[in-house]
């Protein structure tokens, strides 16, 4: 069995094993009692992992160690202080143990004369949060005509006058001159002097000026 910490580029796999590893998951989960019924447990969301790991990085090489060309006590320290500043890699090889998490408390000191550090190691899951998108909103002030790829019907337009037509309204227009009906509303905003306070009342006659 390996255990390792890694970060970017950097890594550190523990020269000297813990005498064990613990790592613990736990559930939000709700008591309620319910009338003529009793109590029952609700399941909710899974609380973060967390993980307790106690060793020593050794200043010689002991017979137990892991594998030579281990890093000094000191390196191992500075490394993990600074690690503790974003998520490190926890990989327990032979336990399928490959996570993401924070170092949470790292306590350290050195007991004898040997130089070597006995650490306390407290580790908490990183979980990536997924922001969910929000359905913009439309602009009812925007004058912006949204365009659109061009189709072979679609005509294309920069700034033109249009004469209202019988049986013409604003998402027609839109539709035939800009190839969206949804630009309707930019078409009001842009010709609202000569519509008036209502877009679904447009007159035969009127004449719009579109603006692209």
């Amino acid at each position: 069995m390996e255990i390792w910490l890694k970060q970017g580029r950097e890594e550190l796999r523990l020269p000297v094993l813990p005498s064990s590893y613990e790592l613990n998951y736990s559930q939000k989960n709700t008591e309620v009692n319910i009338t003529n019924f009793g109590t029952v447990n609700l399941i909710g969301n899974r609380n973060l992992a967390t993980a307790e790991l106690e060793a020593f990085f050794p200043n010689k090489n002991y017979n137990f160690i892991q594998y030579k060309g281990f890093p000094k006590p000191n390196i191992c320290v500075e490394m993990i202080k600074k690690w503790m500043q974003a998520p490190v890699r926890y990989i327990v090889t032979g336990a399928k143990i490959n996570l993401l998490m924070t170092i949470e408390e790292f306590t350290y000191s050195e007991q004898d004369g040997s130089g070597d550090i006995y650490y306390t190691l407290s580790l908490k899951e990183y979980r990536v949060s997924k922001a969910i998108p929000q359905k913009r909103q439309p602009d009812k002030t925007s004058k912006k005509i949204n365009k659109v790829a061009a189709q072979r019907e679609t005509k294309k337009v920069s700034s033109t006058t249009y004469t209202v037509k019988p049986g013409d309204s604003l998402s027609i227009i839109a539709k035939r001159l800009t190839g969206s009906a949804n630009n309707w509303r930019a078409i009001y905003n842009q010709n609202k002097s000569v519509v008036g306070g209502n877009p679904n009342k447009i007159s035969v006659g009127q004449k719009l000026v579109i603006k692209v």
